[in-house]
């Protein structure tokens, strides 16, 4: 194909020589549009994490430890949490491109394990990606067909063919909205700021007042948190840490400040502060949110958990404010989880297009052309994610063990993904890390030991079945079956065929360009190269 044209020509008021000459170090041409201000970066990540809506998602995995379970679960696992955001803003900074997390481990790996870790990461992340945009959809259809049960008083309940029916046509509407919509997409990213918080505040307002409107009495501070449940087969101790899946998988997507680092304004300082906002803004709202939630359901976690809506959210503001401000409340959130599915396929497509770039992904030469015509978006490959997730959602039509591979999917997949750059980091890499405008100083490797600590046991957890040591099929965790034949297949291909012309990272600027004084990062020039040795044409 021919060479890209450099769109700073057609965007130069947003345009910030500073980025470009950084991407042009790391041996990439400036070819997506830079429009993405500090806070709308942030906003891709605030909005992915959509706060309540995810809480809403993942609570029946805190539920069964009870109150401290959701309350204390969440607060400890979210400091691990900001903890690796911190260790992944210190590399965002000083090596800002949008394959951040393959891109970092094949700069920092020992080069024999370059290319293969590389690649791995690579596929693990696209995958946990499109993993990620499943599990949002598919627990949106959940939600939609949740509202028609409140509105039924509980009389409907939709089969596993409605709700995929459901899930396809989310995804094809995402899939349209993310080609279509590029150039208003950073004012949408602002506006899921307002609504996300805006959520969180009616929540935390109006489930204590419609409860003591209904005539009851709130839980009281030792019952919120103090009071411990098992609804599990396991020791009440581990009851806690699996609760610890909800924090993990609602918190995991400030990675995708680094996907749009290629979009971001002043790159170097945008999407680490991004990372650290998303982050900890998630970790301090959520533990208000949940200290309300627990002080207002029902003291039977029971009854919530195996809730007649199919959605203990759903039965805990139905409890509170009643049907029609259950109803209300479930709309709305279905709206935030429509612009989080949005805001994933966005940072996906373009963690995807930049593996492509490099020549990773089968048919790379067509997904990674970006689209002149349509306001400078990778359309292509937005089209194959959207085929890719139609595929992996038939796994809803089996059963709800099946389903939560999806999440799975995604937490595994992600924890891996930023384990590895981190690690080889602090093992073969800490001579060539040159800190970017934001660093945590001394404090630096220390973070990021405690970081891939917590991530391996992260992904260790995220393999346990929920329910207990000894699981029915329908209520296994698939996750090691899942995980396993990605990371499993991934080496085999890789070894197989993909060695023969996957090296690393290619270079698409011009020698010249990348060796500009002012860069801080230090990506050497066969860092840079194809597997011929040859500038990519």
């Amino acid at each position: 194909m021919g060479s890209p044209r450099d769109v700073e020509a057609d965007d130069a008021p947003s345009a910030n020589p500073g980025d470009s000459a950084l991407l042009a170090k790391m041996g990439y041409k400036q070819e997506l549009r830079r429009q993405y201000s500090t806070p709308q970066v942030f906003a891709i990540a605030f909005s992915i994490m959509g706060l309540v809506p995810s809480i809403a998602s993942t609570i029946a995995f805190s539920l069964p430890a009870g109150p401290v379970g959701m309350v204390w679960g969440w607060f400890t696992a979210s400091v691990f949490i900001f903890l690796v955001g911190l260790a992944m803003s210190d590399l965002a900074s000083a090596m800002p491109t949008a394959g951040g997390l393959y891109w970092w481990t094949h700069y920092f790996a020992s080069p024999k394990f370059k290319s293969p870790l590389s690649f791995l990461i690579g596929y693990t992340n696209t995958l946990g990606l499109i993993g990620g945009i499943c599990s949002v959809d598919y627990t949106l259809a959940l939600m939609i067909a949740s509202c028609v049960s409140i509105a039924r008083d509980g009389a409907w309940s939709a089969s596993r063919g409605e709700l995929y029916g459901i899930y396809v046509a989310l995804i094809i509407i995402h899939g349209l909205s993310g080609a279509l919509m590029g150039r208003v997409m950073p004012r949408i990213q602002t506006f899921c700021i307002y609504i996300n918080i805006a959520i969180v505040v009616a929540t935390v307002i109006a489930l204590p007042v419609g409860k003591v409107r209904r005539g009851e009495s709130l839980n009281s501070g030792n019952y919120v948190f103090r009071h411990v449940d098992n609804e599990t087969t396991w020791p009440t101790g581990w009851t806690f840490m699996l609760s610890w899946l909800s924090p993990i998988w609602s918190i995991a997507s400030f990675d995708s400040c680094v996907h749009m680092s290629e979009e971001a304004m002043h790159a170097a300082k945008a999407v680490p502060l991004g990372i650290m906002f998303s982050a900890g803004s998630a970790s301090v709202l959520g533990f208000l949110v949940l200290a309300v939630m627990a002080a207002t359901m029902n003291p039977d976690v029971s009854q919530t958990i195996n809730s007649q809506f199919g959605q203990p959210m759903a039965q805990i503001y139905y409890d509170a404010v009643g049907k029609h401000g259950a109803l209300g409340f479930m709309i709305v959130l279905c709206i935030i989880q429509y612009l989080i599915g949005l805001s994933l396929i966005v940072a996906a497509s373009r963690q995807a297009w930049a593996f492509s770039r490099d020549g990773a992904l089968p048919f790379s030469t067509f997904f990674r052309h970006v689209s002149k015509r349509i306001q400078y978006q990778p359309v292509r490959m937005i089209c194959g994610l959207v085929v890719a997730c139609l595929i992996l959602g038939l796994l809803c039509l089996i059963n709800n063990a099946a389903a939560n591979a999806l999440f799975s999917l995604f937490i595994a997949s992600n924890y891996l993904s930023w384990l590895t750059p981190i690690l080889c980091r602090l093992v073969w890499g800490q001579d060539l890390f040159r800190p970017g405008e934001f660093y945590t100083g001394r404090l630096s490797t220390p973070i990021a030991w405690i970081a891939v600590v917590y991530l391996v046991f992260g992904v260790v957890l995220s393999m346990f079945p929920n329910g207990g040591p000894d699981p029915a099929p329908s209520d296994m965790n698939y996750t090691i079956v899942i995980n396993g034949f990605v990371w499993i297949g991934c080496m085999v291909y890789y070894f197989l065929f993909a060695r023969h012309w996957y090296t690393g990272p290619k270079m698409t600027v011009d020698e010249g360009q990348s060796t500009d004084s002012d860069i801080t990062t230090s990506a050497p020039v066969d860092f840079q190269r194809t597997s011929n040795g040859q500038k990519e044409e």
